[in-house]
């Protein structure tokens, strides 16, 4: 018998057992998968065993292979000030994420329900297919969507076909989008008179020390005339009911069941203390329970204030955050949570506080880990509004859908306390349009319909059009991307009297490699494709990161940064994106597509991470035939002074310079306002030996040292897990790192021999990665060769517990061996 057949037949047994009034299942196993379009799929009857056999979510196109000629494009990329078009490699990642592809199951229903089918994503154009009907079409690819497919599904306990049929066409992203379902998908069950999808509005109107207000706002379905009654308990963090409310009433015209609540002496949430409540309500409808519905929410209250900037629970603060995109490096466009979690993980120790999800609607996974983190958010759904970036970009299906899709985002995230703010769009072609501020506002008005509670932002880069037109004057927050020279300017003209730095930076680099000489540039490019570590380089558009530090300590007003980006990702690889084949990836990313941080993250941890002293020195000190020549040291610390030592030689002592003592050196140092924020020693010859930085504290007595030494021969591979034990839910990750090293563990950092990986146990290999932006070896074999002496390998738990055994062999070296464990 059919194994889906049998699991859905299970299925059944166990709701008909329960006969709960919500059901919920992931519809994660027993799908198959198709590449390629073909007739009669959408029908039951359509035989499908030779197809392959997928566990949802899923990307197919993250396993290449890698392709100059995959979505090859001949554009002008205007909002990088592009007049021509030229030739783009490796704009989507050089992955085949063009075509076609098909997704068929089975699934059950008990009698009497009504059934929902709620998709987190599907990549792209999805037309939804139940025993051979269309039951509904989405076209974008990255938001959450829901159909109600009780009208075409079999009443009697028949196993249901599903069918969805995606599409990504050519020229349609700007970056690496994923293809297939690469989200989750739902099975909602429910009686007739429920909370429908997204149904519930959770807001705090006071918030205070002393005591919140609570008001829940519950819909509820197909009421029609029957008395509705409500009982809402408010459970605190630490799981106590600490309100309550039973209320009976009709409710007429569709309007929402209101309930108001008192929480005396709050938990409040931020990002240092993500304390998280829930509303838990049983739905009556005459006398009998219809329904059970629970919503995840957090205390706390936001406010912009013009002139001084943003306030979360009545205190000043500004963003630390970070832009990412959703791909997941070596893992692609499939949402997985122990990948999401590790990369918060990284960030937070960074002190970042804030995501900006660009530029597209996150996975719901995302926003449960930020609510749970602490991490500020800022969602945003679209690149493109009526104006193309792309031929076959959003603007298609901006006039019917955008409304839709607007509506499904904010009732999807308006409950979660890590939303701070809604942007409405990227450097949209639009924002220089005459009449483009009428576009805003009325995608403006429908976030503050949907959720009047928080601010709307969008990202501009043409500052002289939005200051010129009104568009900018109209957006609550203006957002400005880059354009850091223009930020008094831009203050100066606005109404609101504040800037945030809606995306910063862009500042490139590549993990490990250094170039000479050391020198602030835009546009630096190499024959090896490869940008410096010294974070001294950037693009055209954009700056350094101590610039934004300036802006942000220096002015009230400015409300924070988010730094393009936290992570690379698969796609736009500037400077090297003009026929630059095979570079294929960003190298705009604090951390790598590895998820190994770059120098850079220190630099941004000793400003933002206020808990914790940082203190890290670059470049590496291993330089055959450079013995001699001058090599500039940097040290990125928290710590006010610094002295360096080579081969026990001093020097000189080092501070970081104020701010009056920068400005008096522009003009004369071209790295002037980088003393502010790092140490430079620019005259260091090289030899090797021994490099020495001796930190001093504010009193300035010596508090900590950091020694780096010249590598020998390369002896061994060394293995660190970010974590030894896993879930045995055939999910759970570990991110291994793999470091060549020689006897006495020093990283050999000119390294980049192969490594090959195996796993025994209970535990898969699951994909490597190394950060080289211009590798074209596969994610999914197990092998990858290092990069800079390093790469990650990933390692995936099976449904069984027990132990795992990564090994890790390269030629010419000791092998490396780490147990890890799996279990329930």
């Amino acid at each position: 018998m059919n194994k889906r057949l049998i699991t859905g037949i299970c299925c059944f047994f166990l709701f008909s057992a329960v006969m709960a009034q919500r059901t919920e299942v992931l519809l994660e196993k027993g799908w198959k998968f198709f590449r390629g379009d073909i007739s009669g799929a959408a029908h039951p009857g359509y035989d499908d065993e030779q197809w392959q056999a997928v566990t949802v979510p899923h990307d197919w196109a993250i396993y290449g292979p890698f392709d100059r000629d995959n979505d090859l494009q001949k554009v002008a990329v205007t909002q990088n000030f592009e007049k021509q078009a030229s030739v783009k490699t490796g704009r989507t990642g050089g992955l085949p994420y063009v075509g076609v592809g098909w997704y068929r199951t089975t699934f059950t229903v008990p009698a009497r329900k009504q059934a929902t089918l709620v998709f987190d994503g599907a990549m792209s154009e999805a037309r939804v297919y139940i025993n051979g009907q269309e039951a509904c079409f989405w076209p974008f690819g990255y938001n959450s969507f829901h159909c109600d497919v009780t009208p075409y599904i079999y009443k009697d306990g028949k196993p249901n076909t599903l069918a969805v049929r995606l599409e990504n066409k050519p020229q349609s992203s700007r970056w690496y989008p994923g293809a297939g379902l690469y989200r989750n998908v739902r099975l909602l069950t429910t009686e007739p008179v429920c909370v429908p999808v997204w149904g519930t509005q959770l807001t705090t109107p006071h918030v205070s020390d002393k005591y919140a207000s609570v008001r829940l706002r519950t819909e509820i379905a197909n009421a029609g005339n029957k008395h509705i009654r409500i009982v809402t308990e408010i459970i605190s963090p630490d799981g106590k009911v600490v309100a309550a409310k039973d209320n009976t009433r009709k409710i007429n015209h569709g309007q929402p069941f209101e309930q108001n609540f008192l929480v005396d002496a709050p938990a409040l949430w931020s990002p240092e203390t993500p304390r998280l409540y829930k509303a838990s309500s049983k739905i009556y409808a005459d006398g009998r329970l219809v329904d059970e519905y629970t919503t995840r929410f957090g205390i706390r209250s936001i406010e912009i204030v013009a002139d001084k900037g943003f306030f979360l629970n009545g205190k000043h603060r500004k963003f630390q955050g970070v832009c990412n995109h959703h791909d997941l490096g070596p893992l692609g466009a499939a949402v997985n949570v122990a990948a999401l979690r590790r990369q918060l993980t990284l960030l937070k120790d960074m002190g970042c506080d804030a995501i900006r999800t660009s530029h597209n609607m996150p996975a719901p996974e995302l926003v449960e880990l930020c609510d749970e983190m602490g991490f500020m958010m800022m969602i945003e759904p679209f690149d493109e509004w009526d104006i193309a970036k792309c031929d076959n970009g959003y603007h298609r299906y901006f006039d019917e859908w955008a409304e839709r899709d607007m509506v499904n985002m904010l009732r999807h995230y308006r409950n979660n306390p890590s939303v701070i703010m809604w942007s409405i769009g990227n450097e949209v072609p639009t924002q220089c349009s005459a009449e483009g501020y009428k576009v805003a506002s009325f995608l403006q008005d429908i976030c503050h319909r949907e959720d009047p509670t928080r601010p709307v932002t969008c990202g501009m880069d043409q500052v002289s059009c939005v200051l010129e037109n009104g568009f900018a004057a109209m957006i609550d927050v203006p957002g400005l991307n880059y354009r850091a020279h223009r930020y008094v300017e831009s203050y100066n003209a606005l109404p609101q009297n504040i800037i945030l730095g809606s995306e910063t930076a862009s500042t490139v680099s590549s993990r490990g490699v250094y170039k000479f000489p050391v020198e602030k540039r835009a546009g630096a490019t190499y024959a090896d494709h490869q940008s410096s570590g010294y974070d001294v380089e950037y693009c055209s558009w954009s700056n350094v990161p101590d610039e934004d530090f300036a802006l942000a300590d220096d002015y009230d007003w400015t409300i924070g940064q988010f730094v393009w980006t936290g992570f690379d990702y698969l796609g736009e690889p500037s400077p090297y994106d003009t026929d630059a084949w095979p570079s294929h990836s960003s190298v705009f990313g604090i951390i790598d597509l590895a998820s190994l941080p770059k120098d850079r993250y220190y630099l941004y941890r000793s400003i933002w991470n206020k808990t914790a002293n940082t203190l890290h020195v670059l470049p590496h000190w291993t330089w055959p035939g450079r013995e001699g020549e001058n090599t500039p040291v940097f040290v990125y610390t928290s710590y006010p002074a610094a002295e360096l030592f080579v081969n026990g030689k001093s020097y000189g002592k080092q501070r970081k310079l104020t701010a009056s003592e920068s400005k008096a050196l522009q003009g004369k140092d071209s790295l002037a306002l980088q003393r502010r924020y790092r140490l430079m020693w620019m005259d260091v010859p090289y030899e090797p030996g021994e490099l020495k930085v001796v930190a001093y504290d504010a009193s300035g007595k010596p508090a900590e040292e950091k020694i780096v030494r010249t590598a020998g021969k390369p002896h061994h591979l060394e293995l660190v897990a970010d974590r030894t034990r896993l879930a045995a839910d055939g999910k759970d990750l570990a991110y291994i790192t793999v470091r060549v090293v020689d006897k006495d563990g020093n990283l050999c950092p000119s390294d980049n021999r192969l490594v090959s990986f195996s796993v025994k146990g209970a535990g898969r290999y699951r994909a490597a990665a190394n950060g080289d932006a211009t590798s074209l070896d596969l994610f999914h074999l197990p092998k990858m060769p290092a990069f800079s002496g390093q790469l990650t390998a990933i390692v995936q738990s099976t449904e069984q517990s027990g132990e795992i055994v990564f090994e890790a062999k390269a030629k010419g070296l000791q092998t490396g061996i780490i147990l890890l464990s799996a279990g329930r």
